[in-house]
């Protein structure tokens, strides 16, 4: 966003009013895209937003400095919020719970679009029932080197499998290079189960499209398959909702789609100009999405029948701690994926014949979640090279600590 502060604005929505600060900042600087028009452009599509993360307690996901810095994670809610605001409480594991926010009208919508959130990341509950989810999330993640067919092909084996247990799947480009497919549930299950049904239809995928799908939960094991992430259904995790803005230059929405539109679409396509007009013309795709919940039965059925998923052996040092079967050696870990980057690129300056029999699923970035934003780290899988030829490990490349200053509570 520019750095220039404007005059706020003020919008009557319904019977209430929503303070709009610095609404000529630019947020998307290639399609000139400023605060307001974020604002206009939810409020064109609140309907659809609304089915995908109304009624649901929400991590704001907030990009104060702008779609080229890193975004904060706040589960809390702000103290200084108006009193129509709605919270609900979420309790985790840990001991540790967070009181969160629950948007369900086109106002309350504005007013966190107003704290910088771009996308909107929902957990798969309703604020009146926290325990037991509504909605099982198929998360299709495509490993480097994957193109959007491959993609294509697994969703229609997961509408498949999904068909097949009783289930009805909607699918949404994720607004990136993969795709949601967002499954009505009957609230009647626990997160555990959710994540097991999960986890299970995952694997049902991967046997049906061998090469193509992978449940594997290791990233250097994938391949160049598309993974079917099952975690997403943890209850800890959140995904960007329905008609969502990602922080990508082209303002690319994550946005519902038919099924017999799916193949001839991608992600590319459907921006904040082209899904304000697709919205005006058709409105949503998944506006029966609320009218198909299903259960989980015949999943979890499956899943005795498969046996527990395979585990990582563990280390042989006695720490618990998980053995790769593959030969990975770490390049770096740092604050933003840019200085990340860097760090590779500096690496394979130096090892230039490594690079040429690498893979492109071969490169593992991944986005670490910290305390309240992301970290980077890069490791690369040897495993296309000739065990002669592999580097050892050597000094990262860039080295930070996400953890450095952080006090902990003892018992």
């Amino acid at each position: 966003m520019s750095p220039k502060a404007s005059t706020a604005e003020v919008l009557l929505i319904g019977d209430r009013e929503v303070r709009i600060s610095s609404p000529d900042k630019v947020v998307f600087p290639e399609p000139g895209l400023t605060k307001l028009d974020v604002v206009t452009y939810y409020l064109a599509v609140a309907d659809g937003a609304l089915r995908g993360a109304g009624g649901r307690p929400m991590v704001l996901k907030r990009f104060v400095k702008g779609i080229d810095q890193e975004a904060f994670f706040q589960k809390r809610a702000p103290e200084n919020r108006p009193e129509w605001i709605e919270t609900a409480t979420l309790h985790y594991a840990s001991g540790n719970s967070a009181e969160e926010v629950v948007i369900r009208d086109a106002a309350a919508l504005t007013w966190v679009v107003n704290l910088g959130c771009l996308d909107l990341n929902p957990h798969p509950v309703r604020a009146e029932d926290l325990d037991h989810p509504d909605e099982l999330r198929v998360d299709l993640d495509p490993m480097p080197g994957v193109d959007w067919s491959q993609i294509v092909d697994v969703a229609m084996v997961a509408r498949e499998v999904l068909a097949d247990h009783g289930l009805v799947g909607w699918p949404k480009t994720s607004g990136s290079r993969g795709m949601h497919i967002c499954v009505r549930i009957e609230p009647r299950w626990n997160f555990r189960d959710v994540r097991l049904a999960a986890e299970t239809l995952a694997r049902e995928v991967e046997n049906r499209a061998p090469g193509l799908a992978t449940a594997r939960w290791w990233k250097e094991e994938r391949g160049e398959s598309v993974f079917v992430d099952f975690n997403q259904n943890a209850k800890d995790r959140t995904v960007a909702s329905a008609y969502s803005i990602r922080p990508l230059p082209d303002a690319r929405v994550s946005t519902p789609l038919d099924w017999n539109e799916v193949r001839g679409s991608h992600p590319e396509h459907f921006t904040v100009a082209t899904v304000l007009e697709r919205f005006a013309e058709r409105g949503d795709p998944a506006a029966g999405i609320d009218e198909t919940a299903g259960g989980l039965d015949a999943l979890l059925e499956l899943a005795e029948r498969l046996g527990p998923a395979e585990k990582p052996p563990k280390s042989s040092d006695g720490s618990g701690r998980r053995t790769s079967t593959m030969p990975l050696i770490e390049i770096a870990r740092a604050k933003t994926k840019a200085e990340a980057l860097e760090g590779l690129e500096r690496w394979k300056a130096r090892h230039p014949d490594v690079v040429a029999l690498l893979h492109p699923a071969d490169t593992l970035v991944d986005g670490m979640r910290g305390s309240s934003s992301l970290w980077y780290r890069i490791r690369v899988n040897l495993q296309h090279v000739p065990e002669a030829r592999r580097p050892e490990q050597e000094p990262l490349e860039v080295d930070y600590d996400p953890w450095a200053g952080k006090e902990w509570a003892r018992p």
